[in-house]
């Protein structure tokens, strides 16, 4: 306390001066409307500042909420999507049933290859959400993969870019169809065999989804058409197919659920075995 009283003491003359100052400036303030405003002006300025960068720190921190909320209103986009029919194809009330938002889990890629010849994701989301074996899965562009291992929380998938994956795969608006391989060169490209040379094809032509595996529903995006070349002992196309999408960069994914899969699988089984 004593020191407290010394600094006053010692300090009286601009303490004193300090505290007129503000009297003064208070009554300036006061009894002038130009300077009251300035000082209204400038406090706002300064509050806004700090109001602005605590909105900012708090949209940070709610970024992965609305990037989640993003990705289901984009799974309920991509079932309406699904439920395009071809239009070379007359519409059957039986083949319209589409995929259904509840038949779409949707999850986030944690590891991707892309640098060698069998590739695989890893995603986050597993057998608790009913992911199983041989699900397609795809993204906002087009086809990724097909589901392989399962665990509880997480699911390997079989990439595109993997030499031993076979999807089915037609040109867009045609009932032409063939096998969809990867060679194991390019990252940005894949190869669609077994085309007949009846086929009316040309570069430039959109590649989907075939449709008849109980994996990937029909029309699907794939990509477009860069290159043509004949096969000259089996005398059909090796079509080199332009990925929509950029297989080395794949954030959230959807990974589609086929409740006619087991039942198909089953029938099929038994007529192999009769």
């Amino acid at each position: 306390m004593q020191q407290i009283f010394s600094f006053i003491i010692k300090n009286s003359n601009r303490l004193l001066f300090l505290l007129l100052l503000g009297i003064s400036l208070s009554l300036t303030i006061q009894s002038h409307s130009f300077h009251r405003s300035k000082v209204i002006s400038s406090a706002n300025f300064l509050s806004g500042g700090v109001y602005e960068q605590i909105n900012a720190f708090d949209e940070y921190l709610h970024l992965k909420e609305q990037n989640d909320e993003l990705a289901m209103e984009n799974a309920n986009l991509k079932s309406l999507l699904f439920k395009t029919q071809d239009s070379t194809k007359v519409p059957d009330l039986e083949n319209l049933k589409g995929v259904e938002p509840e038949d779409i889990v949707v999850a986030k890629v944690i590891h991707n290859s892309f640098n060698v010849y069998e590739n695989f994701l890893t995603l986050n989301a597993g057998s608790k959400k009913g992911v199983k074996p041989d699900m397609g899965v795809v993204n906002s562009l087009g086809i990724v993969g097909i589901t392989d291992n399962v665990s509880a929380n997480y699911s390997t998938v079989i990439s595109i870019l993997n030499i031993k994956s076979q999807i089915n795969a037609k040109i867009k608006n045609s009932d032409h169809f063939g096998s969809l391989n990867w060679n194991g060169k390019s990252t940005g490209y894949v190869q669609l065999i077994d085309v007949p040379r009846l086929a009316t094809v040309k570069k430039g032509d959109t590649i989907v989804t075939g449709g008849q595996s109980v994996i990937f529903p029909e029309n699907i995006g794939i990509g477009t058409i860069s290159k043509l070349e004949t096969d000259t002992e089996t005398h059909y196309y090796t079509i080199t197919v332009k990925l929509f999408n950029d297989m080395t960069n794949l954030g959230h994914v959807y990974i589609i659920k086929s409740g006619n899969s087991e039942e198909i699988k089953n029938l099929e089984k038994q007529g192999k075995d009769e």
